[in-house]
């Protein structure tokens, strides 16, 4: 890896931290996104990345659930690895899905608070709001982002 491949995969490493998820993580991301070829093995990816296999296998596994990776197929039976298409919006679909279900929560909340002061209600009300809101666009934002993409 050339130092300013390696600053990248650091700074991915760092910002996928701020988002949630562990460094690793990020770098493990980073890497597959500049990597040529663009697959590499999990003893590979530990090597390049000084993390234990151990590490890159779970890390792995958990981006791809997520769907922002996908296994190669090949003959042999090493595990292979490539970055998806579109693994971002995949992501945010699944954090808009756990929005959509708190919105009964939220609801419920209100509902038990239905006879106390306004201001009270009014803290759940405004989460409430800001999630309905969020979702209120979030279909239109994935098809505007797809127009946008294709352009």
């Amino acid at each position: 890896m050339e130092p300013a491949e390696s600053e990248f995969v650091d700074r991915m490493g760092l910002v996928m931290e701020r988002l949630g998820g562990t460094r690793t993580m990020g770098r493990l991301y980073a890497w597959l996104m500049i990597c040529d070829p663009p697959d590499r093995s999990l003893t590979d990816l530990a090597g390049e990345l000084g993390v234990s296999k151990t590490a890159v296998s779970t890390v792995a596994r958990q981006l791809e659930v997520g769907g922002m990776i996908e296994r190669v197929p090949t003959a042999a039976r090493e595990h292979r690895y490539r970055m998806t298409g579109g693994g971002w919006a995949h992501v945010m679909q699944v954090q808009l899905a756990g929005v959509r279900m708190s919105l009964d929560t939220l609801d419920f909340g209100l509902s038990i608070l239905a006879e106390d002061p306004p201001e009270r209600r009014a803290r759940v009300e405004d989460t409430r709001e800001f999630f309905a809101f969020v979702l209120s666009d979030a279909d239109g934002m994935f098809q505007r982002w797809e127009e946008y993409r294709k352009k």
